[in-house]
């Protein structure tokens, strides 16, 4: 059981189709500013049996799910494991901060050597994902004014200059906070965000366009400096690990 949610999130691995070789929870608990009315954003590796992969049948690589549990609305995506060694290997920050999130709620020995491998597929341009996330979460947040596109815009700068800086995958807000430092109103944000799921962001909104571009400013100087290599080495280590998972399921 995670220790900020009160529920059993263990059945729900047990009923997936095929075995979970990982399951977490993402999102707000994880970015560290969940609603008492968030819902649980649960993502996983599912392995699939070799025979739906050469057989004649469309493989479900990502199985979708959405459903309420109590009381709570849980959302499920699992990927089969080719398909998330894949998404590993496009400079994709989402998928590793799911790979190396604190709240598992499923482990096994091929969660652990995915994660072995993580250090291996970091690039500098991972910069790339952080600054085009945020850039998309600042569109929504200029349109509608919602205080949770703005958490997130800040929350997907800080992760990006950490990871350039650090070469650590950290997508929890406060956390980020106490390390790099911020804007002095978003622990107040934070706050505002944990009492309600939806509503409008109380800011000044030429001050807080300043702060945001002076992080993207901060992320391509970290990412100009970054130690982080120019590609990734995991490519064959993951095939690998695939093709052996596959055999052995």
């Amino acid at each position: 059981m995670i220790d900020d949610l009160d529920i059993d999130l263990a059945p729900v691995v047990a009923e997936q189709p095929d075995p979970l070789l990982f399951a977490i929870v993402s999102g707000a608990h994880l970015y560290g500013f969940p609603s008492e009315d968030s819902d649980v954003d649960l993502r996983g590796v599912h392995l699939l049996p070799a025979a739906d992969l050469v057989g004649l049948r469309e493989p479900e690589e990502t199985r979708s799910r959405t459903w309420v549990r109590y009381g709570v609305e849980l959302d499920l995506v699992t990927h089969d494991v080719r398909k998330f060694a894949r998404l590993m290997l496009r400079r994709n920050g989402y998928v590793l901060e799911q790979l190396l999130s604190p709240l598992v709620v499923h482990t096994s020995e091929a969660h652990r050597e995915l994660t072995a491998l993580a250090p291996a597929v970091l690039t500098s341009h991972h910069a790339h994902h952080y600054r085009g996330f945020a850039a998309t979460q600042w569109r929504l947040f200029e349109k509608t004014g919602e205080l949770k596109p703005l958490l997130y815009t800040f929350r997907v700068l800080l992760t990006g200059i950490h990871l350039m800086r650090t070469g650590e995958v950290q997508a929890h807000l406060p956390t980020l906070l106490e390390q790099l430092g911020g804007p002095g109103y978003l622990p107040e944000l934070i706050a505002a965000k944990r009492e309600r799921e939806h509503g409008g962001a109380d800011v000044d909104r030429a001050r807080v366009a300043a702060d945001v571009e002076r992080l993207h400013t901060a992320l391509d100087e970290a990412q100009a400096g970054s130690v982080l290599p120019d590609a990734g080495s995991a490519h064959d280590a993951l095939h690998d690990l695939v093709v052996r998972l596959r055999l052995e399921g």
